[in-house]
């Protein structure tokens, strides 16, 4: 993290070009034995590819809303800092009625049609995968996204003044995201090769910071597990001692 960072977007940018081959995001989805491993670079490549389909494709600007109904999840990651890229604002679990944008699992379709913006749908397969059938009024991520740019750069610059995320009933703007995240690392004990091991959701503030914003500040990663009641003990422990975490959620 630079001093001068008051953006998720401005701290991938500063891991970026501090080590770009590190891991950032280590993901586990416990249901069906994926394993995805995102450096800094990887990360931030599709990142501005989701920021350059949202921009171009999307035609979202600075202060739009986005319902974001997606779980714990690294595509959600991603969609977090795209959006802070563009300065969309991101309401977690929010209503699609009064967004925007809605950004959709599988499992949250018919919540996400009341949206009468744009629909785009994530199937949450491994390695990214498409819909087997694409639903009907909505965009297949894993079919836009590829095409996008590799470099992306907002046509508006982002103020990290100006609400960035909704949780929780609570709205901060970019430079609190940060600013808390910050605290949160220092808590924690987070720095520099930091690995941080977290199953909790995406629908809290402590969710999101150690499965994101935490790591993302101090330089550190996480390991980021969904469905991770489905481990025993002696399997934990296992995954611990193998991706070499440094540290718990709460």
């Amino acid at each position: 993290m630079n001093a001068t960072d008051r953006t998720p977007a401005d701290l991938l940018g500063s891991a970026l070009d501090a080590d770009p081959s590190r891991p950032l995001v280590t993901f586990y989805d416990d249901a069906t034995g994926e394993r995805v491993e995102l450096s800094v670079a990887t990360f931030a490549n599709w990142v501005a590819k989701t920021a350059n389909l949202l921009q171009d494709d999307l035609a979202a600007a600075p202060g739009d809303r986005c319902a974001l109904l997606l779980p714990a999840h690294w595509q959600t990651a991603v969609w977090l800092v795209a959006c802070s890229s563009v300065g969309v604002l991101v309401d977690i679990g929010g209503d699609p009625a009064s967004a925007d944008l809605v950004v959709s699992g599988p499992d949250s379709l018919k919540e996400a049609r009341e949206c009468s913006g744009e629909r785009v749908a994530l199937s949450l397969q491994p390695l990214g995968g498409r819909f087997p059938q694409l639903p009907e009024g909505f965009a297949d991520y894993a079919v836009e996204v590829p095409s996008q740019g590799d470099r992306f750069a907002p046509y508006s610059p982002v103020d990290p003044d100006t609400p960035a995320l909704a949780v929780g009933g609570v709205e901060l703007t970019s430079a609190q995201v940060v600013e808390r995240a910050g605290a949160d690392a220092g808590g924690r004990g987070l720095g520099p090769g930091s690995r941080i091991l977290s199953g909790l959701s995406y629908g809290t503030w402590e969710g999101l910071s150690y499965g994101l914003y935490a790591p993302l500040v101090s330089g550190g990663s996480v390991v980021l597990c969904r469905h991770l009641d489905r481990l025993d003990e002696k399997e934990l422990a296992g995954r611990k001692e193998s991706e070499r975490v440094t540290a718990t959620t709460p």
